[in-house]
């Protein structure tokens, strides 16, 4: 079941954290994304804190044309990307898998040529938890 929240949309899924992170990042493929960063949570809060924290990473999701459409109708654009999805683990063979909502990141913009550009991002953001939560999708 996925939720949509103010600034993106997740879903749980019955994979394990690894698994799932694998999973995910095939899927963003299937939706013309590559991962550019990935950002382990857990280790970085370990590392600098010598805090606890579930296992939890943020991957940098990057579709290189509709990052370069932005880019030309924006150049500022660069510090609102790349698109945001994280993993984490939320018990057992669970995982949680959220996703941003470009259509809420290029608002704060104010550039209409950019609407189109988020619009399918978002579309292809949402098909891939979609698929996610539906495997029969894909």
């Amino acid at each position: 079941m996925t939720q949509k929240h103010a600034y993106g949309i997740s879903t749980q899924i019955g994979l394990p954290y690894e698994e799932a992170i694998s999973k995910v990042t095939e899927i963003l493929k299937q939706e013309g994304f590559g991962v550019l960063t990935e950002i382990d949570v857990k280790a970085t809060l370990k590392k600098k804190l010598d805090a606890d924290f579930r296992k939890h990473i943020i991957l940098g999701a990057c579709n290189p044309t509709l990052a370069h459409r932005a880019l030309q109708a924006e150049p500022e654009l660069g510090l609102l990307l790349p698109c945001n999805v994280i993993v984490y683990k939320a018990g057992g063979n669970q995982s949680v898998v959220s996703v941003i909502d470009p259509l809420m990141m290029v608002g704060v913009t104010g550039n209409t040529e950019l609407g189109s550009i988020a619009d399918e991002a978002n579309q292809r953001l949402t098909q891939a938890i979609e698929c996610l939560t539906n495997p029969g999708r894909e």
